[in-house]
């Protein structure tokens, strides 16, 4: 019989990656790695204050992570500093902050190794109430904005021109990535957690002929990546959640390996 941890793990893993997929694959399109990755840095800020605060983490970590998608979309629209330079000092800054606003609290045992790299093996019913919860808006806004957000990707100026409000579905798709990330924390933790949003889907490129199938593919590809790093760490005893992207990258290096017909 299986440990109702684990199941719980399977869940919350898999949850992750049908959300994760789809919506990784905007952030392959349009080069957002970056900007993932400056996200999930703050998400530690988000861990610092709902201690401070003495509210729910998850809560913390959404409004954090929302308010700095925020002001991102606020501060890319300023041309005074490079987009790459912003995102770099965001990331950095949030981080560090994360980590002297914990540093005040007295008395906080805080395992922090669990929160930079995950804690799979830890979801709570809870956890998968914000996992499933958060991942159902993320797909339903996915799905009503799908033309939309592969028109600004192709073109945004033609799509600007057919009607298309460009900024909008931008900002948007910037608070649903940051939605998942808050969400997806517990899985992979803090500095893995935009490899869910990336490997999968650059993985699926090698194989898809349309966009709707890649994202099928990056989906399906995300939750057997969460399968094997499962398997990997009951068998090998290593962390669940570097296992998991370890596996995603073994899929990833085995796509470029495997010839493909077009």
């Amino acid at each position: 019989m299986v440990d109702d941890f684990l199941v719980r793990a399977i869940l919350g893993g898999i949850g992750v990656a049908l959300v994760a997929g789809p919506l990784g694959c905007f952030v392959v399109w349009r080069r957002m790695a970056y900007f993932g990755n400056t996200l999930s840095h703050s998400a530690l800020l988000g861990v610092a204050l709902g201690f401070l605060l003495n509210i729910n983490l998850t809560v913390g970590i959404v409004l954090v992570c929302l308010a700095i998608a925020l002001l991102l979309g606020i501060l890319q629209e300023q041309k005074r500093l490079a987009s790459d330079t912003v995102l770099g000092i965001l990331a950095h800054s949030t981080l560090s902050l994360g980590l002297v606003v914990l540093s005040f609290l007295e008395g906080l045992r805080l395992d922090l190794y669990s929160y930079l790299f995950g804690d799979l093996l830890a979801v709570t019913p809870v956890d998968l109430y914000w996992i499933y919860g958060g991942g159902f808006l993320v797909l339903l806004g996915l799905l009503k904005l799908w033309p939309a957000l592969l028109s600004i990707t192709i073109h945004e100026e033609l799509a600007q021109v057919e009607g298309v409000p460009v900024n909008v579905v931008r900002t948007v798709l910037m608070l649903m990535v940051a939605l998942v990330i808050a969400v997806a924390m517990k899985i992979v933790g803090i500095l893995l957690i935009t490899s869910m949003l990336i490997i999968p889907p650059a993985t699926a490129r090698s194989f898809a002929h349309t966009p709707e199938q890649m994202a099928f593919l990056s989906a399906l590809i995300g939750s057997l990546a969460v399968l094997g790093g499962l398997i990997m760490s009951y068998l090998a005893d290593t962390p669940a959640g570097p296992s998991v992207v370890v596996v995603a990258t073994v899929f990833f290096i085995m796509a470029l390996l495997v010839p493909v017909k077009q």
